[in-house]
């Protein structure tokens, strides 16, 4: 049986992760009004934008 739900093993291998200084968390665009954002270098794209065109970021 899969489930998409995070299991608790999973919560533990994040900790250990972000202890030592690794990112946990999935990586999206953000949004700036009607635009998003790259996260890794702040550049503005027009909506449905696949990668960074400064920075080559993709969301995870």
């Amino acid at each position: 049986m899969s489930s998409s739900a995070p299991s608790a093993d999973d919560d533990v291998f994040d900790e250990f992760l972000s202890d030592r200084g690794h990112e946990t968390e999935i990586a999206r665009w953000e949004r700036s009004y009607n635009k998003l954002q790259c996260p890794e270098c702040g550049a503005l794209h027009p909506e449905g934008t696949a990668q960074c065109d400064v920075c080559d970021w993709r969301p995870t």
